[in-house]
Formats: C-alpha cells, sequence, structure tokens
C-alpha cells in the first residue's frame, strides 16, 4: 500500500479534477431539464434567479457540435487573387493577362497564388515592382510583402466574421483557420440561411459619423414616448417640421457651452427640451408596469440622466431589449419624428453593467458618414505615456489626412462615432483641428479592448472578398436524434464490453471495467477542461478509445496467463505480464496515436473530431489501463486476496 501511495494520490487527484470540470455540465443539464418543466412566468422568474449561474455552467460545459446541437457550418475562402488585384498600383492590359492566368492554374494548382503570379510576371519578364511597392525594391522582396499581406489580409477577414457572428448574437460559435486561406464557421442554433450568408458576404464597412446634436434628439425622443403613450404632441417637438440643417447654439439663445473637460461631450439642454426627461426621473417611485404605461419608449430606452447635468445624447438598453427598440424607431408612424438625416448605431459592447444586467448605448449619428475606413493605411494599440491609458493611434493616407483636418476642425468639441458594420465601437470627442492624418482614440478601458479596435480599424481598411465556398445545415431535431443514438450506441457497446470483460477474465475483467469507467470520466473532463467540442464522430472516437482501453488489459491478461501457466506466482506472474505487454501496447497505441495526429492535421470539421477524442482517448488509456489496473492488483494482493484471471 505504501510503495503505491504516490500513485493513488495522482488518480485520486485526477479524479477530483475531473469531476470540478464536469459539475458546470452537470449543473446546465439540470437547468435545462428544469426548465423543460416550467412554462410562462414560472419560466422567467426562474431563470432571472439563477441567470448568473447558468450563464457560467454553460459556458464551462461540455460543449456540443453543430451535428449534435443543430445548426450551420460554413466554408468560406479568402479570394487572394482579388485582392491582390484591388491593392495593385498599375493595372494595364498585360498585368489583368496575367490575373487571368493565374486564376485558372489556381483552379487546379495547390501553389500559393502569390507565388503563382510571381512565376508568371518573371516568365512575362515583367518586374513586380511596376504593380507592387517601390520601383527600387527587388522583385523577392516585394513577392515576400506580398505573403504578409495576404496573410494578415486573411486574419482581418477572420476578425470581421467573429465581430458579425458577435454582433448576430449567436451563442459558442466556433471559427477557424483552416490551410492558408480557408475559415471554417460553425454557428450552433442558427436556421437562417439567407441571413448567414448575407452576414458573412456582405462588405465590411467601417465609417466616422458625427453625433446628431442632443437637443434636437431629446425632442426627437420625446416626440416618440409620447406617441406611444397616446399623448397629444406639441408641434414644436415635431422636428421634421424645423429646419434641422441648423444647429441648436445658432437658433436657441439658452443653449449653454458644451463642457469640453468631459470624455463625451455633454450638451445641456433647455428647459422646454430637459422637462420631459426631468418628469421621468420623477416617476422613480412608480411601479415599473406604469411607468412603461406612461413612457413606454423611455421604459426600455433609458436617457440615464443624472440629477443637474445635462444629457449626453445617448440612450441605454438591456441586451434582451435592443431589437424592440429597433423595431420601435423602424414604424413608420415613428419614423415622422426622425430627421431624415439620423440613423442610429448601437455600440458593439456593453456601455456598462448593473445589477448584474448588461446595457448597450445607442448612437443617434448622421446618416452621411464623414469619412471612410479606406483612408486608413494603419493603426496601432499602444500606451500613452502621458497618461499611462491605452490608446489607438491611426495614419491615413494624403485624401484621408486633408479631409480628416477639415472634419476634426469644422466639429471641436463633437464626438465622431467609429462605426464597423453599423456598431459603433468609439465615440471619442475631437479636442481639436488634427492635421497631418495622425490621430488617436482615446477612452479604452484595457489594452486588449484596444488591441481589438486596432484590428477593426484595419480590417475595414482593407477589407479581403470572402466566398462561401461550402454551406450545410443540420437541423435541431436530427442533433437531438444524433444525441440520443450516440449516447445509445456507447452505453450498449460499455455493457458489452463489462459484460465480455467479467465473462472471461472474473476478477481481472471486473478491475479492466471500473478502470474502464475512470477512462470515460477522464476523457470528459480533458473536453470540458480544454473547452472542447464533443461531435459525433467525437463519440465514434470515445467508443472506440474504450475498445482500445480493453485491448490493452485483454493484451496484459493473456501474458499474465501465461507466465502463470509456467509455474511462477501470481504477484511474479502479474509483474513479468505487466512487463512484456507493455512493448506491444505502447506500438500499438503509438500507430493508432500517428493516425489520429494525421487525420486531424489533414482533416477537417467532423474528421478532427475524431481524431482528437481518439488521440486523447489513447493517451488516457495507456495511464488508466497499465498504471491504473496496476494499482488496484497491488492493493488487493496485499490484503491477500486471489485474483483470478478467467
Amino acid at each position: 500500500m505504501k510503495k503505491n501511495r504516490g500513485k493513488i494520490l495522482i488518480f485520486l487527484l485526477f479524479t477530483g479534477l475531473s469531476l470540478y470540470f464536469l459539475y458546470p455540465t452537470y449543473k446546465d443539464y439540470s437547468f435545462t431539464k428544469e426548465l423543460r418543466g416550467l412554462v410562462g412566468e414560472d419560466s422567467s422568474k426562474y431563470i432571472e434567479q439563477n441567470e448568473e449561474v447558468m450563464r457560467e455552467a454553460r459556458l464551462k460545459r461540455v460543449k456540443l457540435g453543430l451535428d449534435l446541437q443543430g445548426g450551420m457550418r460554413v466554408v468560406l475562402e479568402v479570394n487572394v487573387l482579388k485582392y491582390l488585384e484591388d491593392i495593385a498600383k498599375n493595372k494595364d492590359e498585360q498585368f489583368m493577362n496575367v490575373i487571368n492566368e493565374v486564376r485558372a492554374e489556381s483552379q487546379t494548382s495547390e501553389e500559393e497564388i502569390v507565388d503563382v503570379l510571381g512565376r508568371k510576371l518573371q516568365q512575362k519578364q515583367l518586374r513586380a515592382a511596376r504593380y507592387y511597392g517601390s520601383i527600387r525594391d527587388e522583385d523577392d522582396v516585394i513577392i515576400q510583402k506580398l505573403r504578409d499581406e495576404t496573410v494578415s489580409a486573411v486574419d482581418r477577414a477572420i476578425e470581421i466574421v467573429r465581430n458579425r457572428i458577435d454582433q448576430y448574437g449567436v451563442s459558442e460559435p466556433s471559427i477557424q483557420k483552416q490551410g492558408g486561406r480557408r475559415i471554417i464557421v460553425e454557428l450552433p442554433g442558427v436556421s437562417k440561411e439567407g441571413e448567414v450568408r448575407q452576414l458573412l458576404q456582405g462588405t465590411a464597412l467601417l465609417e466616422f459619423k458625427i453625433l446628431y446634436d442632443a437637443e434636437i434628439m431629446s425632442k426627437v425622443y420625446q416626440a416618440i414616448d409620447a406617441s406611444l403613450a397616446g399623448k397629444p404632441i406639441d408641434d414644436s417637438l415635431n422636428v421634421n417640421k424645423t429646419d434641422t440643417s441648423t444647429t441648436v447654439a445658432a437658433n436657441d439663445t439658452t443653449a449653454k457651452p458644451v463642457d469640453t473637460t468631459s470624455t463625451v461631450a455633454q450638451t445641456d439642454t433647455n428647459k422646454s427640451a430637459d422637462t420631459s426627461l426631468a418628469t421621468l426621473d420623477d416617476q422613480a417611485e412608480k411601479t415599473p408596469e406604469e411607468l412603461k404605461k406612461e413612457h413606454p419608449f423611455f421604459a426600455i430606452a433609458n436617457p440615464m440622466q443624472q440629477p443637474n447635468q445635462g444629457w449626453s445624447g445617448q440612450l441605454f438598453s438591456l441586451e434582451e431589449d435592443k431589437g424592440k427598440v429597433n423595431r420601435i424607431l423602424e414604424k413608420p408612424e415613428i419614423k415622422q419624428f426622425i430627421p431624415s438625416g439620423v440613423s442610429f448605431s448601437w455600440s458593439a459592447k456593453k456601455a456598462f453593467t448593473a445589477e448584474g444586467k448588461n446595457f448597450f448605448a445607442l448612437y443617434a449619428v448622421k446618416k452621411e458618414a464623414e469619412l471612410t475606413g479606406g483612408v486608413i493605411t494603419e493603426a496601432r494599440a499602444t500606451i500613452d505615456p502621458n497618461f499611462n491609458t491605452p490608446i489607438v493611434t491611426m495614419e491615413m493616407n494624403t485624401e484621408g489626412a486633408r479631409e480628416w483636418a477639415r472634419i476634426t476642425g469644422s466639429n471641436v468639441n463633437k464626438q465622431i462615432a467609429i462605426i464597423l458594420d453599423n456598431a459603433c465601437f468609439s465615440a471619442p470627442v475631437v479636442r481639436g483641428k488634427i492635421t497631418g492624418g495622425n490621430s488617436q482614440i482615446e477612452g479604452m478601458e484595457s489594452v486588449e479592448e484596444a488591441k481589438l479596435l486596432e484590428i477593426v480599424l484595419k480590417a475595414g481598411a482593407l477589407p479581403a472578398p470572402v466566398d462561401i465556398i461550402q454551406q450545410t445545415s443540420v437541423g435541431p431535431s436530427l442533433g437531438e436524434d444524433s444525441i440520443k443514438q450516440g449516447v445509445y450506441s456507447s452505453m450498449m457497446a460499455l455493457l458489452l464490453t463489462i459484460v465480455f470483460m467479467v465473462f472471461y477474465y472474473r476478477m481481472g475483467g471486473t478491475v479492466a471495467d471500473v478502470v474502464l469507467f475512470l477512462n470515460m470520466l477522464f476523457m470528459l473532463a480533458v473536453l470540458a477542461g480544454f473547452q472542447g467540442t464533443l461531435t459525433l464522430p467525437g463519440i465514434a472516437g470515445i467508443i472506440l478509445t474504450m475498445a482500445v482501453a480493453v485491448d490493452a488489459n485483454v493484451l496484459i491478461y493473456e501474458r499474465i496467463r501465461e507466465e502463470s501457466a509456467t509455474g511462477k506466482t501470481l504477484s511474479a506472474a502479474i509483474d513479468t505480464g505487466y512487463e512484456k505487454a507493455f512493448t506491444a501496447i505502447f506500438d500499438s497505441n503509438l500507430t493508432t496515436f500517428i493516425t489520429g495526429v494525421i487525420l486531424y492535421q489533414f482533416g477537417s470539421g467532423p474528421v478532427q473530431g475524431f481524431a482528437l477524442t481518439l488521440m486523447i482517448g489513447i493517451v488516457i488509456s495507456m495511464f488508466t489501463a497499465i498504471v491504473g489496473t496496476r494499482i488496484i492488483f497491488s492493493m488487493l494482493l496485499e490484503r491477500g486476496k486471489v485474483i483470478n484471471f478467467g
């Protein structure tokens, strides 16, 4: 017992860790089972009471693949050749002929597009510098730069896809890069193929837009709220009847100057515009039902006005209320209150969290963009040396620098929203006229947030065309059937294996069965601990792993029986059996593991799922079959138990 104490402690540690990693999966299953028995308000109350715990359990559970949960799998390919064509500085007839030849050859060749382009240019005795880079650069240098550019373009395309999917609201998506230019996207629970195709293939659009005047938008929101509540609307609130081309400062002598000391410019509105918002603050003592009846719009789109302070111009809504707000703003009877030059964008991330709930900001911006992302040549996340805060610096081309100077010069102390795919990532205040095309964005909470904005700016500057080359859909009912069939087949395989081992190897078989349960426990724990995804082929890999684990015990037990037949004691036969069977077990498992590595490296989707579980299972089965059973036999021998190997 003492000589195996260390091994026993290791096994107990692994078992404890496995139960720890699998506990969220058990909790998620319990919550799901409980919800199925609830309906209506009971279900809503249950979710509200356990929302945080449910979210945490769902994040840490063993994730189900697309084939088990249902959804869509899309294979995207970045059109590198079109990208190279777009960034060329000279597109004469010779260059277009080369592009067409490269396009034709790429259909049947696995060679990298950039290498084919370089070879074609060389064959036609055309210098690469004629179309890319500087005239002084050598062809090899230019081709290497193009390789780097295409790799960067694919990475930026992945970030664009990831951002769109996050905005779309898909839970637990899987986005992987395959090869040089392919992107594998798996979207569990998604069934609207048309929306997904538009989401993934649409052009990434980066825009710089001026926030609409807070005074005017205050009147707009009041009119919307009054209209929804069925209240009479003052003519002064119908902003479409007024000339909105002039600013408030020009036509309202009561407007106060902008407070430029704040990170976000806050405009003190006049009394008539402030009355409704102040009245809304006075409703704090009323119930949510009463507030919703009197202020149906502000109940879901809150101005969040602080006492005795001006209003910043933003509305804030819970994540689940964003859709309601959008539908209200799209109603024909509501559009009459919204100036024709206004569009709306939600913040790309939560603005703040209150009482455990995430609020997003709604920005009212001018519909026409002042500038687009095509002028950005470089963006870099860094730390401001003066204030030690994260910032993002931007560099623009000549045209962009000229326009940026004009825009910033005429909009000092106003906010400019940086919008990608209609999601606002930042809305910094213009401190002064910015010349030279260099500027910086401040207000990020962390370096990671600044890095994300850097990627977004780059992605908008040089988007690479993306084509959908494969698309498959799995219905939720089919996924549920797959789970049932997979679990049923696994249980049947496990049961038959257990019966055979007990019947044929008696006590030895019983020990092998105990370790087999530990083998499955450890495998599922590894998947949960490393945020792995269980797929239908993965279940097949688990079943095969059980056979591999039992096979190792069969080899050991047969060697033990052979050694016992020569007259050795049981203890000596067990030691010799494990020693002589190890080489055969190791060789067979190694060859299977190598096969799994090859399948994982060159396979995709379901093949990778099978290979991953197979490789994990082989490593664990080697440990449990050789070390685990050996420990149990040693403990039984120390207690004088008789072990029968059939």
